[in-house]
């Protein structure tokens, strides 16, 4: 299989960059970007203008560009209202029945993802399900994995539905014709429609009911409230450490933090000695604050034997939060990060990959899909969320939305899908892909649909980078001779006469392989390799780049290997195996189907 030294380098860098994706040794997007320099290094790829083999040229791939825009035109249509209506309406829609719920939750998620980003779209259903499940006492793990296998299964039905779609097809377009925007949509269309009927009948039975980790703690048991003290002159906690005084000793009340001249202490609460003026912040149930505030019905004996005055009291909410793939929070602990001086609110608990944590958790660095148990002050809830480090949970996100730019949107979208469909008949030009959503997205932006800063922060250059360093890697196998080699040695294996086998062969290890690595990467690797065994078997091309679409598409089976997926895990309180358990039955259907289905649609 190695003929050369750099063939070696490059199938043990490519074992290395896998292992690094499953164990996450590093970021994804920085394990790219290492493998992509370390290609340049060997001597693989240049940066010299004018070759082929030019490093530089990935960040020129049509590929990486699309899905950008594509992020851009999704936030366009969340910042103008377009997806949150829709989820209004949905809630209207609804009904009282949780099968009803079910079926238009998926038909609503289907059809949006085909065209815009499906995390948006995911992210504005999540604290819409979970409310609706909160008033009408359904349990929100019935409905979170539907949410998001609706989402993945929507976006394989065009060209634009996501990410790994723009990969493929871009490799594809170098040397055969490329892909129109709905050549897909049949087997999308079968694709969707058999995740539906299956989450609707089988899948809907291997749900789990899961608790959230709000339901954990009855809000209205208890009812928990803040209140504010401030320590008078003459007091006896004046000069006193914490431990040494009265306060320290309530048993339904405890001391939050004490502020001193507007400034939080940052030193351990045992280490606080008390001044005139100190503001103390409290937290507890109606009795536990009996003595120290005197309003909300709270008894006022007691104020003058701790010393304290002008007492203020307000009720603590409670309310859950997930961490988003670009949150600053991610890979610190509660403690590092001083959350509770910082944001002015506590964490009761914390959800990870099936596990509940109330106790012992100001340890663990935080990361994406961790779910948060958080109690405060409504404003100070409200500011935390108006952060992009959390995406609320309890409710829907609320913000000035610029609803009269919505028609222009919906053009600039309904302009880029016609004329990708349409390009080359009735008079309409043919456009390549990355034209027109250059086109669509400068349009969004100078009608002013989106600002300069907003479409930058929608775009997640994770993604992007990660892509640009997955096609570098894949330029080298091509480049090097291992791919075409690889190919020889599996056609070799499997034969030159059964390109069937073959074909659900590739499926089926693009779909095992995007369980556990980012989808796109395996695009961006499985492509070029499929066109090879593609040549070297004597067939079309086109069925095995459809696979590797298809198959790198269908993450069903673990939490991790799709962002939709990851939102939902900690959303919904599941564990790992409710993934397997519900999806895995789902993701054998479907390579059954892609198997029998895309040689008939793409003949060999």
């Amino acid at each position: 299989m190695f003929e050369t030294w750099q063939q070696i380098f490059l199938a043990v860098l490519t074992v290395l960059v896998f292992g690094a994706f499953v164990k996450e040794w590093l970021s994804a997007e920085l394990v790219a970007l290492v493998a992509l320099v370390a290609c340049v290094f060997a001597g693989v790829l240049s940066v010299k203008p004018g070759e082929t083999n030019n490093a530089l040229l990935v960040f020129a791939h049509p590929a990486p560009i699309t899905v950008a825009c594509m992020f851009i035109l999704s936030a366009a249509l969340e910042r103008t209202g377009v997806i949150e209506s829709l989820g209004v309406w949905f809630e209207k829609v609804a009904g009282s029945s949780p099968m009803r719920m079910l079926v238009m939750l998926m038909l609503i998620v289907i059809g949006l993802s085909g065209f815009v980003n499906n995390t948006p779209v995911v992210v504005v259903f999540m604290p819409i399900i979970m409310g609706i499940c909160r008033r009408k006492n359904y349990k929100a793990s019935r409905f979170l994995i539907p949410l998001s296998y609706a989402a993945v299964a929507g976006g394989t039905m065009t060209i634009i539905g996501t990410s790994t779609n723009l990969v493929a097809a871009g490799i594809a377009s170098k040397s055969m014709t490329p892909f129109t925007m709905f050549e897909i949509t049949p087997m999308g269309l079968i694709f969707a429609g058999i995740t539906m009927v299956y989450m609707l009948t089988l899948g809907r039975k291997l749900l789990p009911d899961r608790v959230t980790l709000a339901a954990l703690i009855d809000s209205d048991t208890g009812r928990e409230f803040i209140t504010h003290a401030f320590v008078k002159e003459g007091s006896p906690l004046a000069g006193k450490l914490f431990p040494d005084t009265e306060i320290s000793k309530l048993k339904k009340a405890r001391v939050l933090e004490v502020v001193r001249d507007g400034e939080r202490l940052r030193c351990p609460l045992p280490e606080v000695k008390f001044e005139v003026g100190d503001e103390i912040i409290f937290k507890g149930v109606i009795e536990g604050l009996m003595g120290i505030s005197d309003t909300e019905g709270i008894d006022i004996r007691g104020n003058e034997k701790f010393g304290l005055g002008d007492i203020r009291t307000e009720s603590a909410v409670l309310m859950e939060g997930i961490l988003g793939p670009e949150s600053s929070l991610a890979g610190k602990n509660l403690k590092e990060l001083n959350f509770r001086q910082r944001f002015g609110v506590i964490i009761l608990a914390v959800h990870r990959r099936g596990r509940n944590l109330r106790e012992k958790f100001e340890d663990e660095r935080l990361a994406f899909g961790d779910t948060l148990l958080v109690q405060g002050p409504r404003e100070r809830m409200r500011r935390l969320f108006q952060q992009k480090d959390f995406i609320n949970l309890s409710e829907p996100k609320h913000q000035v939305l610029r609803t009269r730019k919505a028609p222009i949107v919906l053009a600039a979208l309904g302009l880029f899908v016609i004329m990708g469909a349409l390009g080359g008949n009735f008079g309409i030009p043919q456009l390549p892909t990355v034209q027109l959503a250059l086109a669509s997205a400068l349009l969004v932006l100078v009608t002013r649909c989106l600002d300069p800063h907003e479409a930058f922060q929608s775009i997640e250059w994770k993604v992007i980078f990660m892509i640009c360093g997955m096609l570098g890697l894949g330029m080298a196998m091509d480049q090097s001779g291992l791919a075409a080699n690889i190919a020889k040695c599996t056609v070799g294996v499997i034969g030159h006469d059964n390109p069937y086998l073959m074909l659900s062969a590739f499926y089926l290890l693009s779909a095992i392989l995007t369980e556990l690595i980012s989808n796109n990467a395996v695009a961006a690797l499985l492509t070029p390799l499929g066109m090879y065994v593609a040549s070297q078997m004597g067939v079309d091309a086109r069925p095995f780049v459809v696979a590797v679409m298809f198959g790198a598409s269908a993450s069903f089976s673990t939490p991790i290997g799709y962002q939709t997926n990851t939102f939902v895990y900690g959303a919904g309180g599941y564990k790992f195996g409710d993934f397997f358990r519900v999806g895995f039955p789902l993701a054998v259907i479907l390579w059954l189907t892609a198997s029998l289905v895309i040689p008939i649609l793409w003949p060999f």
